[in-house]
């Protein structure tokens, strides 16, 4: 069974830190469980597990700093046969009685490693919380509601006063009295019967670096993937002005008919447009790696994001194409909240097949913008404003937007940068279609 290796998050990234562990030898992960915290220059990012298996050891310790691709832990197969048993011990010969076996280990309480660190951040044993998920697993409002402040417990006067003398926690006393009523009896009992021993507690995590040396880093990654991009793609750039008068009004009418909550932003046409244009022209929509191009096995947008803190990262909206419109805005404004809450994970900041850059909601009319290596394009939006606009000879004012295509000469010309705003600009001119 393959090793769990350190991902790649990203064009720039050759080496991540380990920062925390989420799993323990011997825990069972699923695909898509989050299992470590790997710190990039950028962020702290939640790793997911690409395969089922059984934590068999963990080979790296938190602050190790290690190349991608380096083995974190080994997994066994969940159906691995178990080990042969031991021996059984012989008859003793005298009348002497037989040891105690020995006890059962405990059950193992179902959770994932994402609410079992939720759980250990709230000071809540997982193996004490009634799951209420599928199967009797632990889930985040399980845990969540364990952690809440208890009620006072419903308890006779005189159990609460030997409760005080013994020392007794009455939230841990389960009442026998009426309506689960503590009584006197339940104290004492609840007395003589000993505390089970503290769980181990996972190893530390290592320390977190500065937020100014975190900042640092990120401008410098930055820096050395668009240098690197200046360096080794030539760039050819093409712009055009769309009008956005369709894409406005259609938007208008139809968040007249949601609420608040899901209306949706110009951005999500725009995202949308792209996507269908990128399907459209595939030339654009994908990679290029050893001397040749590669195309995506799909639209992935990646979406530059400018954090709140400074930098940005390009997190990404995996089959961008296949999303209905409230879809795809749904998607965004999650996405968008984990990427500057530092709540993203490794899935979503990988394999981005072409990039969108949108500057309008700071008022940049246009952006040229600079390719994410191995991508071979990049999309630019600007703000959407009124212009005067010449439709059949008549002059008017309408909205518009300036859109802008950086692209890779290796992969393609200007003609098929050309047909891809052309379909950006085409596909805006009906949204309902969209």
């Amino acid at each position: 069974m393959p090793d769990f290796t350190m991902p790649s998050l990203g064009a720039d990234m050759d080496r991540g830190t380990l920062t925390e562990w989420l799993v323990g030898p011997g825990d069972r992960v699923n695909r898509g469980d989050a299992v470590a915290v790997v710190e990039t220059d950028k962020a702290e990012i939640e790793v997911e597990c690409f395969d089922d298996g059984v934590i068999d050891a963990l080979l790296v310790e938190p602050g190790t700093s290690v190349p991608v691709g380096a083995p974190l832990a080994r997994l066994t197969s969940p159906e691995a046969p178990a080990a042969p048993p031991e021996p059984s011990a012989p008859e003793p010969v005298s009348g002497e009685p037989a040891p105690a076996p020995a006890p059962a280990p405990e059950p193992r309480h179902a959770a994932t490693p994402l609410v079992r660190r939720l759980a250990e951040e709230q000071g809540v044993d997982v193996a004490s919380v009634h799951g209420t998920g599928h199967d009797g697993r632990v889930v985040r409002a399980d845990v969540e509601r364990a952690a809440r402040p208890p009620s006072r417990p419903k308890a006779s006067p005189m159990a609460r006063r030997i409760a005080g003398e013994l020392g007794v926690d009455l939230g841990r006393v389960r009442g026998s009295g009426a309506g689960g009523a503590i009584r006197a009896d339940d104290v004492r009992a609840a007395a003589r019967t000993p505390r089970p021993p503290a769980r181990p507690r996972r190893k530390a995590a290592a320390p977190r670096p500065a937020k100014a040396g975190r900042q640092a880093a990120m401008r410098r990654a930055i820096g050395e993937l668009m240098a690197r991009s200046k360096r080794e793609i030539p760039h050819y750039y093409l712009g055009t002005t769309i009008d956005m008068s369709a894409a406005t009004a259609w938007l208008w009418a139809r968040n007249r008919e949601l609420p608040v909550a899901k209306r949706l932003l110009p951005a999500a046409l725009l995202l949308r447009a792209s996507a269908l244009a990128a399907r459209e022209v595939p030339e654009l929509n994908g990679h290029w790696l050893d001397d040749a191009f590669v195309q995506g096995d799909g639209v992935h947008l990646g979406i530059v994001t400018a954090l709140r803190g400074g930098g940005l990262m390009t997190p990404t909206l995996r089959g961008a194409d296949d999303l209905s419109l409230d879809e795809l805005m749904a998607a965004l404004k999650e996405m968008l909240v984990r990427a500057r809450t530092g709540r993203l994970r490794g899935s979503e900041l990988a394999d981005a097949t072409i990039t969108v850059t949108d500057l309008g909601d700071q008022g940049v009319e246009s952006v040229t913008g600079v390719i994410f290596p191995p991508q071979v394009a990049l999309i630019g939006f600007g703000k959407i404003v009124q212009r005067p606009w010449a439709v059949e000879g008549l002059l008017g004012v309408r909205p518009v937007v300036t859109a802008t295509l950086a692209a890779d000469h290796r992969a393609s010309d200007g003609h098929t940068g050309a047909r891809l705003l052309e379909a950006v600009d085409r596909l805006l001119q009906s949204p309902e279609e969209l």
